[in-house]
Order: structure tokens, then sequence, then C-alpha cells
């Protein structure tokens, strides 16, 4: 199953990867504009004579043609960076742009996607099928895939596979358990209307301060009370933002929130469940309140198949020790808009390394990976393709 020619091609770039990633991790770019890097990507495509286009408004899709005719599998990686700024500020390879960072390995994705590519390219007269690649931006705002599926991303695919680089977990341990990975992510904001008036004189008002914090207290019941619980899920109010001056009784509320979980219908519960607990709070105060609930990414949830053939691909490339079981996660990831469509797999690739200072997590300002997992990553990304098309 494991492709020599492919393994031997990974090792001889990888000082070419970890040059990849360095730059792209000096030079981040938030989601939807990641225009330099895609055209980094285009360039680097054209070099190596894969044909491409580039998606609306960045991104890129390109295809491999195998030399024999049959299936076609995707192998996706994300391309944009965060809003946080960079604390690792000795690192010869540091940030150049202040606020923003590659602070979840986005860098490395796309590195490892295209060393990939390049390996793969060299063996395409031996391909029986074809591989999609997909540089997609805006993971981070969860829209950069539904805009790559909106223009063709998966038309004729057959499969799906993405990687993400995990701080978590040890250096070079791989990942894929059947079944769920990732979270649903959804966002709900509320507003109260109550009236206001002097700080002095609570009884002519109707103070939302009260009436806010009475929901936030009660909203946490509707996991702790009302959804089956063998079904995980998360409540989290992040924002509440009451009032205007000290002695003025509050007549305007806003709360912002998450909710997090893996099964269909405990997103629907609690969906209904905190329109309810909105209303119900509100009218126990006089007060009115409006509810806005935001579907964004559906929950990852690795096909059968697919989470087994990485499994067995990591452990003929490096070994029965590597293969790793990590417990699902609440955050959320929009590679799931690509299984809505064709089956699939998501795995996470360790690069915590204690020694390298590497286990900061995802999202932090001193983030970084141990660069070791790089060919770790770029080779499952090419050993999963060849092993997929050859099943």
């Amino acid at each position: 199953m494991i492709n020599e020619k492919i393994k031997a091609a990974i090792q001889k770039y990888s000082e070419e990867l970890t040059a990849i990633r360095r730059k792209l991790h000096s030079e981040p770019e938030l989601s939807w504009e990641e225009e330099n890097t895609t055209v980094f990507v285009c360039e680097y495509l054209e070099n190596l004579g894969i044909p491409y286009r580039r998606t609306v408004p960045t991104g890129v899709i390109a295809t491999i043609e195998g030399g024999k005719p049959g299936k076609t599998v995707a192998l996706r990686g994300d391309m944009d960076a965060l809003s946080v700024e960079e604390l690792n500020k000795d690192l010869p390879y540091a940030s150049k742009e202040e606020g923003k960072m590659h602070a979840c390995g986005h860098d490395s994705h796309t590195a490892m996607l295209l060393i990939a590519a390049k390996a793969l390219n060299e063996s395409k007269a031996d391909l029986p099928g074809n591989v999609r690649l997909l540089f997609q931006p805006a993971e981070e705002v969860a829209e950069g895939a539904k805009a790559m599926v909106k223009q063709g991303a998966v038309d004729g695919v057959d499969n799906v596979f993405g990687i993400h680089i995990w701080s978590q977990m040890p250096t070079n341990k791989v990942s894929c358990p059947v079944g769920p990975s990732f979270a649903s992510a959804d966002l709900f904001t509320v507003t109260f209307k109550g009236r206001g008036g002097h700080g002095a004189m609570p009884h002519d008002c109707i103070d939302t301060a009260i009436v806010a914090s009475s929901f936030v207290m009660n909203v946490q019941t509707i996991v702790s009370r009302t959804v089956d619980t063998q079904k995980p899920a998360v409540l989290t109010v992040g924002k509440m933002v009451v009032g205007t001056r000290f002695n003025i009784i509050a007549e305007n509320a806003l709360i912002e929130g998450t909710v997090r979980c893996f099964d269909p219908e405990t997103r629907d519960h609690i969906e209904t469940q905190l329109q309810h607990y909105a209303e119900q709070v509100a009218a126990m105060y006089g007060a009115t309140a409006k509810v806005e609930y935001t579907r964004g990414t559906q929950a990852v949830n690795n096909e059968e198949y697919s989470a087994k053939l990485v499994q067995k691909v990591a452990a003929e490339a490096f070994g029965e020790e590597a293969v790793y079981f990590e417990k699902p996660t609440m955050g959320g990831e929009d590679f799931s808009e690509y299984m809505a469509v064709v089956p699939g797999s998501f795995a996470l690739v360790g690069s915590g390394n204690p020694e390298k200072d590497t286990e900061w997590a995802h999202h932090h300002g001193k983030f970084n990976i141990d660069e070791d997992a790089l060919v770790t990553g770029a080779e499952l990304y090419a050993q999963y393709a060849w092993a997929y098309l050859n099943d």
C-alpha cells in the first residue's frame, strides 16, 4: 500500500518543506485576504506543471491527473492566519505583520500539501485516478469551505481527506478515529429590551442588567438539565454588554455566545431552548427578548472506511506506534462542509514537543510547531491519496 518512491521524495524535499512553511509563517494573511499566499501557491503549481484555477476571491483548486483511469480523491489544506500578535519574537521566521500570526498551523498545512503534490506529481504516471488539491481560504471564519464547494471543489470527487497539525498531541502521532472528531460550532445573540431610568428609582424601570444576568445563570441548565447526558454539548456565553453609566438603569442588554455539540438533534434542541429561555426570563421581568441563532460549521464525522484507511496508512508508513486516538474536541472545523457532500476523513498530526516548546494551545501568541511533523503530514497526504486510488 505504501509507495516507496513517494516516501523517498518527501524525505528528499524535507528542507524545502520547512522553508516553505517558514516563508508562509512570516507572511501571514487573514481570512479572505490570502492574496499573496494564493499567488505563491499558483506559481508553485505552475512550476510543477500541475493545472489549477483560482477561486474567488482567494484560494486554489488544482488536479493531478493520473496516468490510468480511476477515482478522484481530494486533499485539502487551509491557508489563513489569525488576528493574533506573535509572541515568539526571537524566531528567525516570526511574523512580519503586526497583529497577525499563523497561530493555528495553517501555514504548515499549505506547505505540506504543496510538497505532497510535488511527490505525487512525480508518480502521476502510475496513479490510477486523479488527485484534487484544495488550497482553501477563510477556515478561521468558517466560510472558506462553503465557498470552495460552491465553486466546484468536490465536483466529481469520490473521497476527501484533510489534515490539521495538533500541538496537543506528541510529534508525529496520527489520530483519525471513526466517528466524531470536531463539533458543530454555532453563534447566538440575545438582545433584551427593558426600560431605562435613574439608578435611584429602579421601581420605575425594567433593569436589563438583572434580566441578562438571570439569563446567563439559567441558560446553563439547557445542557445540564435538558440535553441527553450521553450526548456531549457546550453552551458558552462569551460576551455581555449592558448599560451605559453607573447611575443609569440599563434599558438594553446584548449577549453573545456559542453552542458546540456532535449530534444534529441536540443542536436543534439547544436552538429551540435558547429561544424559550430568553423569552421566559424576559417575561418574568417585563422585558422583551430577540434571539438570533446562526449555524456555523457542521460536526466533523469521520466515515468508517476512510478513517480506517488513514490508520492503516499511518501504521504502514510510520509504524504501529504512530497510530493515536485523540479524544474528540469541541473545536469547530469547516472541513465538515466537504464531508457533507462526499465521504472522507480528517486526521490530526501531532506537533507537540516540550523540548522545543511547541505544546502551546492553538490560537495562542506563542503557538509554534515541531517542524519534524511536517514530513509526517506531507507523506500522510500523499500516501493516503495513493492508497485510496489503489484500493
